[in-house]
């Protein structure tokens, strides 16, 4: 995993092999108690297995002193000129890992869409605390599995008047 320093945050990153989850050792990412803003440990790779397909992306997160909060994230991405254009997202900010808390499983479904050609997934951490990740895992899942995020695009036209 490579660090994504999005905004200002102080961070500590790393492997810790004291803090084992089914016998395995663990990535961290912390950040100081006077500390704003938010980081990310992320990884990325192309999405041509899965287009078509609904994806969950599991893990179990560890917290300690997690002030305003993290969650496990993943977003699929379509190409857009120079840029990625997001297709799905979720960030768990609507169900956040926030506090102390022991090892616990935590997921992620969202839908690869076929034009899609990218997908970024890691851990996030708003704010002071620190988190450990531990046993990631991808599966293909049915239809019948809820999506957790939602789709970046709208579903249809909108504001065409310029009224908004």
């Amino acid at each position: 995993m490579v660090l994504g320093r999005l905004q200002t945050c102080q961070l500590r990153y790393g492997v810790d092999k004291t803090v084992l989850n089914l016998s395995r050792a663990s990535s961290f990412l912390k950040a100081k108690a006077d500390q704003e803003g938010f980081g990310t440990l992320m990884q990325s790779f192309s999405a041509k297995d899965y287009a078509g397909k609904r994806l969950r992306l599991s893990g179990y997160v560890k917290s300690e002193n997690v002030t305003r909060w993290a969650g496990l994230w993943m977003r699929v991405d379509a190409n857009s000129g120079n840029a990625p254009q997001p297709l799905a997202f979720d960030n768990m900010q609507n169900r956040p890992i926030k506090g102390t808390s022991g090892w616990q499983r935590y997921e992620v479904v969202l839908d690869v869409p076929e034009s899609a050609v990218g997908i970024a997934f890691g851990i996030l951490l708003d704010g002071p605390g620190e988190v450990w990740l531990n046993s990631l895992e991808f599966d293909v899942m049915s239809a019948a599995v809820e999506t957790t995020g939602k789709s970046m695009l709208p579903e249809g036209p909108r504001n065409l008047g310029f009224d908004h």
